[in-house]
């Protein structure tokens, strides 16, 4: 058994309080789990994960973790810690492998073991003893790294161990009325095969899907027949002889472990239903929880870990940090979401977003920002530009403008993207702000696999062509080193008369500017749809710089798919 950490956290009156009242989806859960243990009276709380290995590891799983791990910590925030708390992490490794996975190698090996136990199948990548071991280690390595306490648990440990053989009795027992449930649920063909038990055969290893043909309650046994050859068998369903089917079994964990806590995705909203059902057979209270939406790849079909879409944990982390990561989970649970690469800029800015609004907030509004539920309550410090004397938080360069500045100087250096940063900021190093050098490096390869590759640079059209001359000339006319809000207001001058927007006027009358010229500026400068604060990336870029560039766009030196 893992305890979990203690709380760093002080948990005043005041903090309660204001969890107590918190409208964050954390809170509110924590709040059910609250009112269940009025009813129920039990001393502490197990909350459950559940992981299929018959694929790798994806990101939908890493968020049921760290969503189920924000309730978790919302709810000994809620309760002053004062309910011991637990989190099961719990693989389905017993299960028989229906299909091969296409995006494993040696899938001929694989293919001879299909129906046997995910820890009974050959590891196709010849590191562990088996496929499904090979899978939860990859689970756990990852969940380690993030630092989530929770305690592993295997299906086919927990078996073959006994840890289950209570519950799977009383199944036994009560089977007509786990039947009852189930049987109204599937269609006809499959009703005539199906039963809660599937006994591993004691020849072939395989997890059979075989009627059930008798049941010995006293012995505990079923008795069935090969299909292949008609040898009757009688195996006991306790000890690993046989495991529950996925619903009953299910239900099975829930009771057996007494788990009071497990969220699932949206299409598991019958399934849980139905194994709520059997969970009250088998003598016990089902456990409260809330169903997610799913995550969708860039065509918008569910991810799968088995078709290897949408993306990875370890590409993710390629391009972005955890915290980014961890964001994509927080926010807005019960919508569905793209699952892909496009997403990882947007939430890597809004993560330091997040976190410099973070300390100007009152405790209300801090526990409904998604950084105290990212860092269990303790959000760091923004990181400032030039260390800890810094003035502005490294977050006013953002991750979108990185890209932009790799983009716009075509270097893919880290010390040539550093000697514009260091202009921009003096005193701003890789040594006094790692956090943005850890950004400049996620920035330089996201820009060189999905940005460098979709490039188009255009020629301006006749009226662009003079709104660019206009804004050469502006920039001409600035002081040395302006900053960012004086070379913005010189783009809008620009934009007033070449672009206006007579529907959108300034606090003092005048025209606004279409957002059609700030798209222009990036579709014939840079090559792409749109960007950042176009004065704040010039800023960084530097005037000179940019003037350069516009000559270059003028002259048509632009126009061309990068190479």
């Amino acid at each position: 058994m893992t305890a979990p950490r203690p709380l760093a956290l002080d948990l005043t009156p005041a903090l309660i309080e204001a969890a107590a009242k918190s409208k964050a989806w954390p809170f509110e859960e924590a709040r059910k789990i609250v009112a269940r243990l009025e009813k129920t009276g039990k001393g502490e709380v197990l909350f459950e994960t559940g992981y299929g290995p018959s694929g790798l590891p994806h990101i939908g799983t890493f968020g049921e973790v760290a969503r189920t791990t924000m309730v978790l910590h919302a709810f000994r925030v809620l309760t002053g810690d004062r309910v011991p708390t637990r989190l099961l992490c719990f693989s389905d490794d017993m299960d028989g492998m229906r299909k091969v996975p296409d995006n494993v190698p040696n899938q001929d090996l694989l293919r001879g073991h299909l129906g046997k136990p995910l820890t009974r199948v050959p590891d196709p990548f010849g590191t562990h003893d088996s496929f499904g071991h090979h899978n939860n280690a990859r689970l756990r390595g990852f969940l380690d790294a993030f630092g989530f306490t929770y305690e592993f648990a295997s299906a086919t440990d927990y078996y073959a161990a006994g840890r289950l053989d209570e519950k799977l009795l009383v199944m036994l027992e009560r089977y007509d009325d786990v039947m009852a449930i189930m049987l109204p649920t599937l269609r006809e063909e499959r009703r005539r095969t199906y039963a809660p038990f599937l006994p591993v055969h004691p020849k072939t290893g395989v997890v059979m899907q075989v009627p059930i043909e008798e049941r010995n309650v006293a012995r505990g046994t079923v008795v069935w027949t090969d299909p292949d050859n008609g040898e009757r068998f009688e195996t006991p369903v306790t000890g690993g002889g046989a495991k529950a089917q996925w619903k009953p079994d299910w239900a099975l964990r829930w009771a057996a472990l007494g788990v009071d806590y497990e969220m699932s995705g949206k299409d598991h909203i019958d399934n849980v239903r139905i194994s709520g059902q059997i969970c009250r057979v088998l003598g016990e209270r089902p456990p409260e929880g809330f169903n997610y939406e799913l995550f969708l790849d860039d065509q918008g079909q569910k991810i799968s870990k088995s078709k290897g879409n949408g993306l990875t944990i370890d590409e993710w982390l390629s391009y972005a940090s955890p915290e980014s990561l961890s964001l994509f989970m927080f926010r807005e649970p019960k919508a569905a979401k793209r699952l892909y690469f496009d997403v990882i800029p947007k939430n890597v800015d809004e993560y330091y977003q997040f976190l410099e609004a973070y300390r100007r907030q009152p405790l209300e509004q801090q526990l409904g920002n998604p950084v105290w539920h990212i860092h269990s309550g303790l959000p760091p410090e923004p990181e400032r530009i030039g260390g800890t004397s810094g003035n502005a938080p490294s977050s006013s360069i953002s991750f979108t403008m990185l890209l932009n500045l790799v983009s716009a100087s075509n270097a893919e250096d880290r010390g040539v993207l550093w000697g514009f940063l260091s202009r921009y900021a003096p005193g701003a190093t890789p040594a006094s702000n790692p956090e943005l050098d850890r950004l400049v490096g996620y920035a330089i390869r996201y820009f060189h696999d999905f940005v460098k590759p979709g490039k188009v640079f255009r020629a301006p059209t006749a009226t662009e062509r003079a709104a660019l001359e206009a804004l050469d000339a502006a920039l001409g006319t600035l002081p040395a080193a302006p900053d960012g809000d004086a070379i913005q207001a010189a783009v809008y001058d620009v934009g007033r008369t070449h672009f206006p927007d007579a529907k959108k006027l300034g606090p003092d009358g005048r025209p606004g500017v279409s957002q059609e010229f700030f798209a222009s500026l990036y579709q014939v400068l840079i090559g792409q749809e749109r960007g950042p604060r176009f004065g704040s990336f010039v800023a960084l870029y530097g005037v000179a710089e940019t003037r350069i560039l516009i000559g270059k766009a003028l002259t048509g030196t632009l126009a061309t798919k990068l190479a």
